[in-house]
């Protein structure tokens, strides 16, 4: 029989999310062990009632009453090397563990792979969910295998990376695999200190190197660190920009043929797979005639004022004030351009 579960005062959701909007839930856990944490997982699925598994909070938008919410906060820490050798390097990161961190102390002992994803928000636990990813850096480029405990069977099991059916900011985990991840297992290079080959022409312009370069790693994560700020993408206390989800919504990938309707300034990246080009959504937005800064008349939720792609909480936002300027973003770059933007961060309790 397990150790009893540990509940503490539920707070409002909203000092728990980047988002900062979301009301006070029924009860919260705080699981600082992943046995504390598979254990409350199967005690909520065996219940009738709702909950959410929450970590970081950087990628939840959660709903002003959520009074009957069950919340489950994942707090484990953890990091080892399980193993290395001149070329490359195991490490096994506990799902409560912050991702930035995990990304700085990489970068501090010269292990590449994940340079360009620094200053991303959350958890590494979340981070295989939307394989979340960078100028061109994603997880599911360095995953080798997951420590993932089934809703289904009740069982723990190491699953490989190709279990998770990772592609663009997608998984398995979105679509119907339901389970809980305990820890995370990367496979990162030893390059003398360099990234892996760029592939980003954003970090390439912003030093002046040709593309597929590999640069120090350090000055990978300022450069990364400085573009992302600018667009008030890395949470600050002293940004009102950054009280957001990041990218509140996902970049849409259509056809080369459908490309071929936008005009020639649309921001696009071609795909591995070269009948598809992933397009800006931020450029969609801001072209569909909605500004940075915009905001319906009397909401504090706004368009970032750095970036046309995030919404902000302006101060006492509410989360329906949130959506509903999310729903206007999509309503209008329909109406204008035929796309239908797909957001980003989970939505929970609407």
């Amino acid at each position: 029989m397990g150790a009893a579960l540990s509940f503490v005062e539920p707070v409002a959701l909203s000092t728990l999310t980047t988002m900062q909007v979301g009301g006070t839930p029924k009860s919260l856990q705080r699981c600082e062990s992943t046995q504390e944490l598979y254990q409350a997982a199967k005690s909520a699925w065996l219940s009738d009632e709702p909950h959410h598994i929450l970590a970081g909070g950087s990628n939840t938008v959660f709903a002003d009453d959520v009074s009957e919410l069950n919340v489950i906060l994942v707090s484990n820490r953890g990091l080892e090397i399980v193993f290395e050798d001149d070329e490359k390097v195991l490490v096994r990161v506990q799902a409560g563990e912050s991702w930035d961190e995990f990304v700085a102390w990489a970068v501090e002992r010269g292990y590449a792979g994940i340079e360009a994803m620094s200053g991303i928000p959350g958890t590494v636990g979340a981070t295989p969910v939307q394989n979340v990813g960078g100028y061109g850096q994603e997880v599911s480029q360095v995953i080798t295998q997951i420590e993932f405990l089934d809703a289904e069977t009740h069982e723990v099991e190491i699953k490989p990376a190709s279990f998770f059916n990772f592609s663009y900011r997608d998984s398995a985990l979105k679509h119907g695999l339901v389970g809980v991840i305990g820890w995370v297992e990367f496979e990162l290079k030893k390059l003398g200190g360099l990234s892996v080959p760029m592939a980003s022409g954003q970090i390439t312009n912003h030093v002046g190197a040709p593309y597929g370069s590999q640069l120090p790693l350090r000055q990978v994560r300022d450069v990364v660190i400085e573009l992302r700020s600018s667009k008030g993408m890395v949470v600050r206390p002293e940004d009102p920009n950054s009280v957001s989800c990041g990218s509140f919504f996902t970049n849409p990938i259509i056809s080369y043929g459908k490309s071929l309707e936008f005009p020639e300034e649309m921001q696009r990246w071609r795909m591995e797979d070269e009948s598809q080009v992933k397009i800006s959504s931020g450029w969609l937005i801001e072209h569909a005639g909605i500004p940075k800064g915009y905001h319906l008349p009397g909401s504090k939720a706004a368009i970032s004022q750095k970036h046309a792609l995030a919404i902000t909480n302006t101060g006492g936002a509410s989360a329906e004030e949130i959506l509903q300027l999310a729903r206007y973003v999509q309503e209008r770059v329909a109406a204008r351009w035929g796309i239908n933007l797909i957001p980003e961060p989970n939505l929970i309790g609407f």
